[in-house]
């Protein structure tokens, strides 16, 4: 029965699929300019597509059916924070995928190609199939890559089921990371974090705190479980940090700062590691070995004039707009952007409005309006099943709390928990991803 339940599904979700993109593709065919062209069709993309076309109508100027155009290669959207959740056995990663023409309202155009040359001397872009598309504005939402194969022996080592090497960053693996925590019976239980930039930088100890308590859970307390990090602390915000650290003394769970992971040996189950402090290699035993990869900008906008030197799109960290005033017309958020806040999806319900309410105001005026993004983000640490501490803050490392009030935000709680597990996704994929969710706000779009 439920083998057949899950065949109709699949053949419903292939059907529903290539309506969309028959659909999409057809709109976006019979025109090769955009009025706003979005690059990438995640979480930011996704979500300032709509809040743009909402912000003109609002403003009595509607934009026509067509003039926003996604443009993304991908068959499948991910709710990735999700990933999390399936590594701690707590949902099926089903729950967060989605086919992304079915995410994209009639109104929008999908282009269902990637993007290969950025050219915004000329307002313009070329696909990897050579078709040119001209833009008015255009949106950067491309996201980040993880480079798996930046570590020695770890691609084959996440292909082989026996390995015991798993990583939630990756929708084809985040379940192997459960079946690892189900099948270790003793040993230790390494985890990774490498240096340098990642999109959410909480997620790599939130499934070892959600490991290390199933492990208890289940009458494994010997299983050792180590941390090694490539950064200097737990956490880049000290209050956050602090408290993280208080609770793996208290757990303990072995604390390695400045380890980066450089090579995987899944056959003698060894991990090799470079320390940041004299540059040695030194090699770690394993029973289970969760990695996160190192992260970096898409290949794309390697030599892109509208990127910088290391990749990232460089824009104004209040106004979203490019720093180039020759490209004043290009606008960035989220992952594959120069803003210096922790990259989650908490952050872009933060930037989208400010971006749309700025790329508004140039269109109408030719001028950015005073809407001003703060820096915020949010990581909602998991520290164990029925509790999460929830880290907000904003640029600087300064916390930004929304129930500071009410709790000490640096202490786990069983409400915030739900949060996470329970709402963040339902707010996701009902709201968020229409453009109708802001974060801290609520329902609410923020006024400027």
């Amino acid at each position: 029965m439920l083998s057949t339940k899950l065949a109709r599904g699949v053949r419903y979700t292939s059907q529903r699929t290539t309506l969309y993109q028959t659909r999409s593709a057809t709109t976006a065919s019979g025109s090769h300019k955009f009025k706003v062209l979005i690059v990438g069709g995640g979480s930011g993309g996704l979500s300032v597509a709509q809040q743009i076309y909402n912000r003109f109508k609002a403003a009595g100027k509607p934009l026509a059916d067509g003039d926003i155009a996604i443009v993304d290669g991908a068959e499948n959207h991910y709710y990735q924070p999700g990933w999390t959740l399936v590594g701690s056995g707590l949902s099926p990663k089903t729950d967060f995928s989605r086919p992304l023409a079915s995410l994209i309202p009639k109104h929008i155009s999908l282009i269902p190609e990637n993007i290969q040359t950025f050219s915004p001397n000329s307002s313009s872009v070329t696909t990897a199939t050579g078709r040119d598309i001209s833009y008015d504005t255009l949106v950067v939402a491309a996201g980040i890559q993880s480079n798996f194969d930046a570590i020695k022996g770890l691609p084959s080592a996440l292909a082989d089921p026996t390995s015991g090497v798993s990583t939630i960053y990756s929708y084809n693996t985040c379940d192997k990371v459960w079946t690892d925590i189900e099948n270790l019976k003793s040993g230790n239980a390494v985890f990774t974090q490498p240096s340098g930039i990642i999109k959410c930088a909480g997620a790599p100890q939130k499934i070892m705190w959600m490991a290390w308590d199933r492990f208890r859970r289940t009458g494994r307390e010997d299983i050792k479980v180590d941390f090694y990090t490539g950064m200097p602390t737990m956490f880049s915000v000290k209050k956050y940090s602090d408290a993280l650290n208080a609770l793996r003394l208290e757990r303990g769970v072995g604390g390695h700062f400045g380890h980066d992971l450089v090579a995987v040996d899944a056959a003698n189950r060894k991990a090799t590691f470079k320390k940041a402090d004299d540059g040695s290699n030194i090699s770690v035993d394993y029973s289970l070995l969760h990695v996160t990869p190192p992260m970096g900008p898409l290949n794309v906008f390697k030599g892109s004039p509208i990127a910088d030197a290391a990749g990232w799109v460089p824009v104004d960290k209040g106004t979203l707009q490019h720093v180039n005033p020759e490209f004043s017309n290009v606008f960035a958020l989220g992952d594959c952007s120069s803003l210096p806040t922790s990259k989650t999806a908490a952050a872009i319900t933060g930037q989208a409005p400010v971006l749309t309410e700025n790329l508004f105001s140039f269109v109408d005026t030719g001028k950015v309006g005073n809407a001003v993004y703060d820096g915020y983000t949010s990581c909602p640490l998991l520290t164990g099943y029925g509790e999460l501490m929830l880290a907000e803050f904003k640029y600087g490392l300064e916390p930004k709390e929304s129930f500071g009030d009410i709790f000490d935000q640096s202490k786990s709680n069983r409400f915030f928990y739900h949060l996470k597990k329970d709402l963040f996704p339902y707010a996701y994929w009902n709201f968020m991803v229409n453009g109708r969710w802001f974060g801290s706000k609520g329902f609410v779009r923020p006024k400027f």
